[in-house]
């Protein structure tokens, strides 16, 4: 046993054995009254007593307590009176002393007496060495179960580590798609492992640590068992926050647990999932911080600085905040690689759907490409669940195989959310949510830079859309020029206005189109530089995570109140002229709006075949020959 569990241990048993002498006085208590000899004489002349139990030093037996009172004392007698046993019977006892003629007294008053079994050693050995035994059992049960859980107090200075082989990870670089760049760098490092003396032999040393950042789901667990897979060595996986708990120390003394366990199978990888909840930057909590989260860092930091690099073990993490972590981790040294895990590109997004869609049976109609290009800024999970949602709902409908019709339906329904039927809107509701996806669907098909549509509905999906209009890129974008944002400032108002222009009236439908053409014409002013008063300035960070999509508003830098104000007009005008554009545009396709809005009351979903017939102009009719 371990010198800090030994106090804890002495303290339990200290406990034990007290309960234990405790539950010994209770079960001997001498319940019967105590009766002195001279008062066991008279009450026996007076023929008060009855089966008696003689033993070497004692008396015991049951008195008939009527008339006592005037024989003993009136303390005694009362007594008497209250001690009863099980049977209502009145108890006494006395200590026995040299009598001779006590025989012959109790055959004069007839009473009924025995002899009492002689006490043996064996007797009081038994009575405590059932309950000792019975106690050592529970307690060596309990510190079975206390050893064997991972939460326990004897493993709480334990590292919590899950060890899998090669052939239990059973991922390799080919259950990998997406990110090639990724796989390529680490490469290198699973090179180093099945070949060390490569390296060593030239004098170089692989990269002590190697952090993977990327979005949540892009595959950086994934990756990390792959490198695994394909080295075929083991791989100690582990938690950032399993470190941390609330006993001071026990954070420090996971981290050198786990090294020590990597020590003793090398060559192996460490790795450290969610890196964040460990490494994150000391002294940003100001002074009085968490202080055992730190001393874990700084264990984990001297660790990696005195770990032998020619060991055969690698340190990996994960994390998608490193904008967080502390800059002690990421010299060189330590976490000295960085690998960065982008989204992947429609390119990408197909090898991903191919790769999930291998145990699926597809209908001949199904086209992988097509559900890539319709979805952009999905990673890698995102597409996992598009596949797994598409076989469900081909399961729903009894059919033979996936077609692509599930396909579409399971991106619908990961997107926006899923349909709600059952919630009826009144026909005033129906036509304006009509009117409102007409213009958008409308102002998009007129913008030279903005996403065709592909389909239009006004069935009810996830919490607060009552419709939607999906468009669809043509590729992927990575820059956005001044024209293109106008343009989809123009699409996100055009609901807006058809309502305006329609019914003369607005709704409570518009709200979210506002505050995403609110925020990126904040964006193209203080970010982008987009205004000719301002000129090319940037007034506001963009948001801290590269990864996450954080509701925190980005960061004010300081100006004055004049800018500020300038700001707030800059804002206002590009929201009114995209306004008056959309409203002209309107305006000059009003009867499209109307056909366009009169097919979606009728058929509630019109595709991207049904919109190019509505807006195709008829062809001419052929001129009559004379």
């Amino acid at each position: 046993m371990e010198e800090s569990k030994r106090p804890l241990t002495a303290w339990y048993l200290v406990g034990v054995v007290a309960m234990l002498i405790v539950l010994q006085l209770l079960l001997t208590t001498q319940t019967p009254e105590t009766l002195s000899y001279s008062d066991f004489k008279t009450l026996l002349q007076a023929r008060k007593v009855n089966d008696l139990t003689i033993g070497d030093s004692t008396i015991e037996g049951t008195v008939d307590t009527a008339g006592i009172a005037k024989l003993l004392a009136p303390k005694t007698a009362a007594a008497l009176e209250k001690a009863t046993d099980e049977h209502g019977a009145h108890r006494f006892l006395t200590r026995r002393v040299e009598d001779p003629g006590l025989v012959a007294a109790l055959d004069a008053a007839k009473v009924h007496y025995e002899g009492a079994a002689d006490s043996h050693w064996t007797s009081t050995l038994f009575a405590w060495l059932i309950p000792g035994l019975l106690i050592a059992g529970l307690w060596t049960m309990m510190l079975r179960r206390t050893d064997a859980g991972p939460g326990s107090i004897a493993q709480i200075g334990h590292s919590h580590a899950k060890v899998f082989v090669q052939k239990e990870t059973g991922v390799h670089f080919s259950d990998v798609e997406g990110i090639d760049e990724a796989k390529e760098e680490l490469m290198e490092v699973v090179r180093f492992l099945k070949d060390p003396e490569r390296y060593r032999r030239l004098g170089g040393h692989i990269p002590k640590g190697i952090l993977i950042v990327g979005a949540p789901g892009t595959g950086k667990t994934l990756l990390a068992k792959a490198v695994a897979g394909e080295a075929g060595v083991p791989f100690l996986s582990i938690s950032g926050s399993e470190f941390v708990e609330m006993f001071v120390g026990v954070g420090a003394a996971r981290v050198r647990d786990l090294f020590q366990q990597a020590e003793k199978v090398a060559p192996c990888i460490i790795f450290v999932d969610e890196l964040d909840a460990l490494g994150k930057a000391r002294g940003v909590a100001g002074y009085g911080g968490n202080e055992e989260r730190e001393q874990t860092l700084n264990q984990l930091l001297v660790e990696m600085d005195g770990f032998d690099t020619n060991s055969g073990v690698m340190v990996m993490a994960a994390t998608n905040r490193p904008e967080i972590l502390d800059r002690a981790l990421l010299r060189p040294g330590r976490f000295d690689r960085h690998v960065a895990i982008d989204r992947p590109d429609v390119r990408g997004r197909e090898k991903i759907l191919r790769l999930h869609a291998r145990k699926l049976v597809l209908a001949a109609d199904v086209d992988l490409a097509a559900v890539a290009a319709k979805t952009p800024g999905f990673a890698g999970a995102d597409l996992a669940n598009i596949v797994n949602e598409a076989a469900l709902h081909a399961a729903r409908a009894d059919k033979k195989a996936v077609e692509m019709s599930d396909f579409d339906s399971a991106i619908d329904r990961v997107i926006i959310g899923l349909e709600k039927r059952n919630r009826v809107m009144n026909a005033k509701e129906k036509q304006t949510v009509a009117y409102h996806e007409a213009g958008h669907a409308l102002v998009a098909e007129s913008r030279p830079n903005a996403d065709r549509v592909a389909k239009i509905s006004i069935i009810p999906r996830g919490i607060g859309a009552l419709g939607f209009t999906q468009q669809q890129p043509t590729e992927d974008r990575y820059l956005l020029r001044r024209s293109e944002l106008l343009d989809r400032l123009d699409v996100l108002l055009g609901g807006r206005a058809a309502e305006e222009i329609v019914f003369g009236d607005v709704s409570t439908g518009a709200e979210d189109d506002l505050q995403k053409a609110t925020d990126m014409a904040r964006h193209m002013v203080t970010q982008y530089g987009m205004s000719e008063r301002l000129g090319q300035a940037t007034y506001e960070a963009p948001r801290h995570s590269a990864f996450l999509d954080s509701p925190a508003p980005p960061e004010r830098f300081a100006y004055s109140e004049h800018t500020a104000q300038l700001i707030d007009e800059e804002i206002a005008q590009l929201l009114d002229e995209a306004h008056r554009r959309v409203a002209t545009t309107l305006n000059e396709r009003r009867a499209q709006l109307e056909s366009l809005a009169q097919r979606l009351l009728r058929d509630e979903v019109v595709t991207r075949d049904a919109l190019d017939e509505l807006l195709t102009p008829p062809a001419p009719a052929p001129a009559l020959r004379s």
